[in-house]
């Protein structure tokens, strides 16, 4: 019996898959709309598979806040043209979603749970077998705190959550702020949690620099430290100049707004 063209429309609408795909998969099924959705499914699984060696470096990132939790995540495929399709932004914000509700501590925990029947595992391999594209989640983050707050800068590739101590944080300020630590890709919150590694790291090129320069042994330490001050200055978050005011630090913003900034995330796609 010929497949007809309300059928196909009916399993795009419940697959989301291509149309030649929903008519084989209907023509193998003999109309049996379930066990179309399984080919669909099994196909989506093959392609999984067969490009688990590629690279996913285009994507969606998306951030939420509600409250005293906010969360950031990342869905990766390989091309911007699938990054950029509704469905597949779409299926981000879903999983984005329940991710709000559920709180789960590590992205490995994510794929597991459930929307509507079907895990978010599932309903990723699903998506690769429309796409023809490798899939995955990555970048998971959450904050917690008495405000958050979250900034998706435009384009879904790269999004902020913020989390402050205090309950009933200003929604511009705390806005600002996640926007600041969008722009300015601080490497940390404060001094107090820079890597140690990173520390000594600076400290060497300083120290490397000033011998370059023809400092005298006994001024590389000074110069050195000198010249981590700045970078704490440059890359930590809450020593930053504010990008809306050059002439005060986000802490003296924050300060000024009766805030304090207690943690931050930072996820992106792009090249920086």
């Amino acid at each position: 019996m010929a497949v007809t063209m309300a059928e196909i429309s009916k399993l795009r609408t419940m697959t989301g898959a291509g149309m030649m795909d929903c008519k084989s998969a209907l023509t193998e099924a003999e109309s049996d709309f379930d066990k179309a959705i399984e080919i669909i499914r099994k196909k989506g699984q093959a392609l999984a598979a067969k490009r688990s060696d590629r690279e996913a470096f285009e994507g969606c990132v998306l951030a939420a806040a509600d409250g005293g939790f906010a969360a950031v995540l990342a869905l990766k495929c390989e091309t911007d043209f699938v990054a950029k399709n509704g469905e597949f932004v779409a299926l981000t914000q879903s999983i984005l979603d329940v991710v709000m509700a559920s709180k789960p501590g590590s992205l490995s925990e994510i794929s597991a749970l459930p929307i509507g029947n079907q895990t978010i595992a599932e309903l990723i391999v699903e998506r690769i077998g429309v796409t023809g594209e490798k899939m995955e989640l990555d970048f998971y983050e959450f904050v917690q705190g008495g405000t958050t707050t979250a900034y998706i800068h435009p384009g879904n590739k790269l999004a902020t959550i913020v989390a402050y101590a205090e309950e009933g944080v200003d929604a511009q300020v705390a806005r600002d702020v996640a926007m600041q630590a969008a722009a300015m890709n601080p490497v940390s919150l404060d001094r107090a949690s820079v890597p140690a590694k990173l520390i000594e790291t600076e400290l060497e090129v300083g120290r490397e620099k000033a011998r370059e320069e023809g400092k005298p042994e006994a001024m590389l330490e000074k110069i050195a430290q000198g010249r981590l001050n700045k970078f704490y200055q440059d890359s930590t978050l809450v020593e930053q100049a504010f990008i809306k005011d050059s002439k005060i630090t986000v802490a003296d913003y924050l300060k000024a707004n009766k805030a304090t900034a207690t943690a931050f995330k930072r996820v992106t796609l792009n090249q920086e």
